[in-house]
C-alpha cells in the first residue's frame, strides 16, 4: 500500500493539472481574432464571438495599433461571429459609440447571438453604418452582394481572388473616391510637354520598382474601407 502511494499520488497529481490546463486554455480564449492596419490608416478588427473581454480586446487593439498609425477610423467585422454574454455587446458598443470616430460594422447571414445584439445596439447609437447582404438579420444600410463560398474565403484573405465575378465588387477600394487621381507626377509631365508646355529633361524618372499595394478584393471590406477614407479626406478638408 506504501508503494503505490506515490503512482496514486502522482496520477492524482497529473488529472489536476491537466483539469487546471483545460480551464486556462478556456479562460484565455479570446474574442477578437484579428486586428491590423488596412491601407495605411483603417483599423480592422474581427470578432469570432462576443465574450466577455470583447471591449477590452478593442481598447487594447485601437492602442497597439495607433502606437505606428494615424487611424482614421475602424472596421468592425461581426460576420459569422456569435456569443451569449448581452453584457459585453452593450459594454462594446458603448465603447465604439464614446470614440466618435468613423465606424463600419459588417454583418452576414451568420452574424447571430450577441453579435447580432452588438450590430443592433451599434445602429441604435448611431456609431456607425452597417454593411452586408440581404439575408444579414440587421438591415444593413449599404448591401453588398457575394456569395457564401467568398464571403467565408475573404474573411481568411481579403486579398484573394474571388471564385466568381461579382457585379457589384468594386475593382479597388477607391470607387467612392471618384476625385482622386490616380495619375503618376511623371505622367503628367510627359501630357503637357506632348502639349508643347514643358522640356522633356524634366520629366521624373517613372518608378517601375516600387511594390504594387494589395487590392482588397473583399467587396464587403473593399466598400467599408472606402466609407473611412472618404470620411477622413472630407473631416481633415474642414479642419
Amino acid at each position: 500500500m506504501t508503494r503505490r502511494s506515490p503512482w496514486i499520488f502522482a496520477a492524482a497529481l497529473a488529472g489536476l493539472l491537466t483539469v487546471q490546463s483545460s480551464l486556462r486554455a478556456d479562460t484565455t480564449d479570446t474574442a477578437l481574432t484579428k486586428s491590423t492596419v488596412l491601407e495605411g490608416n483603417v483599423a480592422y478588427l474581427r470578432a469570432g464571438q462576443v465574450g466577455k473581454n470583447l471591449a477590452d480586446e478593442i481598447r487594447a487593439a485601437q492602442s497597439a495599433l495607433a502606437v505606428s498609425n494615424k487611424i482614421a477610423g475602424t472596421v468592425l467585422d461581426l460576420r459569422f461571429a456569435g456569443g451569449d454574454d448581452l453584457d459585453s455587446a452593450k459594454a462594446t458598443a458603448d465603447l465604439l459609440a464614446a470614440e466618435k470616430m468613423p465606424l463600419a460594422i459588417l454583418v452576414n447571414g451568420q452574424t447571430s447571438s450577441a453579435a447580432e445584439t452588438l450590430a443592433s445596439e451599434l445602429r441604435a447609437s448611431r456609431a456607425g453604418l452597417i454593411f452586408g447582404g440581404m439575408a444579414a438579420p440587421v438591415q444593413p444600410d449599404i448591401v453588398v452582394a457575394t456569395s457564401p463560398e467568398d464571403e467565408r474565403a475573404f474573411t481568411e484573405n481579403p486579398y484573394a481572388a474571388p471564385s466568381q465575378i461579382d457585379t457589384n465588387a468594386p475593382a479597388a477600394t477607391n470607387s467612392l473616391l471618384p476625385f482622386v487621381d490616380h495619375t503618376s507626377e511623371a505622367d503628367l509631365v510627359r501630357a503637357k510637354i506632348k502639349d508643347g508646355d514643358q522640356d522633356e529633361s524634366s520629366v521624373p524618372p517613372a518608378h517601375t520598382d516600387a511594390p504594387q499595394p494589395q487590392v482588397i478584393r473583399d467587396p464587403v471590406l473593399a466598400r467599408a474601407v472606402d466609407l473611412i477614407k472618404g470620411l477622413a479626406v472630407v473631416r481633415a478638408s474642414h479642419s
